[in-house]
């Protein structure tokens, strides 16, 4: 894969590493050369793909994280940043659909993906540009969807939250951009994964 992308050199975080697109990410930057931390709010699941990851040379570690907590993402990317020099690439992926229509969405519900796909990746990209703006340099990559753009009856809050992700990017983009910050945003169609199953 060095042949396409050469990441040696750089520290990727990938959050959400532990499954789907998450662990594809993960696995795919140690095998372009970068020092990989694979964080997920399960730990084992983490440990399985940094495994994986590892083979062949590739360098990955496994970690937890909870995105919802913003204390807990500042020392966690501070602590990668310490132990390996730099924090060039953050890539976050969790989120969280609760299928059904606006008029049977319960507020306990409606809470919960806001928290996680909102909040949360708010969380990701202020304490990684934190660390990246200081540093001068670095990648922030966040995860949206086609729901972004395209809705069906039953998706309108989690398509919401996609597009809100939209935004929170290409906001971070401008105010990042003149030190040396890249955000970007990928949009992907449906994917099997253990979030659409």
């Amino acid at each position: 894969m060095r042949n396409i992308f050469d990441l040696s050199g750089k520290v990727a975080v990938v959050i959400g590493g532990a499954s789907g697109i998450g662990e594809a990410v993960t696995i795919g930057a140690a095998q372009m050369g970068a020092k990989v931390v694979c964080l997920d709010i399960r730990q084992d699941e983490a440990a399985r793909v940094s495994a994986k990851a590892s083979e062949d040379g590739c360098s990955c570690e496994a970690g937890t994280i909870d995105i919802r907590d913003s204390a807990a993402v500042e020392q966690s990317f501070s602590s990668v940043a310490a132990a390996h020099g730099s924090l060039d690439i953050v890539i976050c992926t969790p989120s969280i659909n609760v299928r059904k229509k606006i008029l049977d969405y319960q507020d306990d519900e409606l809470a919960r993906v806001l928290d996680l796909n909102i909040k949360g990746n708010f969380n990701v990209l202020r304490s990684a540009g934190r660390i990246m703006t200081a540093q001068r340099r670095g990648s922030i990559v966040l995860f949206s969807s086609i729901r972004s753009l395209v809705v069906e009856p039953g998706q309108s809050v989690y398509s919401a939250t996609k597009a809100g992700i939209l935004q929170l990017a290409r906001g971070a983009a401008s105010e990042f951009g003149p030190y040396g910050v890249r955000v970007n945003c990928v949009g992907p169609g449906v994917i099997e994964t253990p979030l659409t199953a």
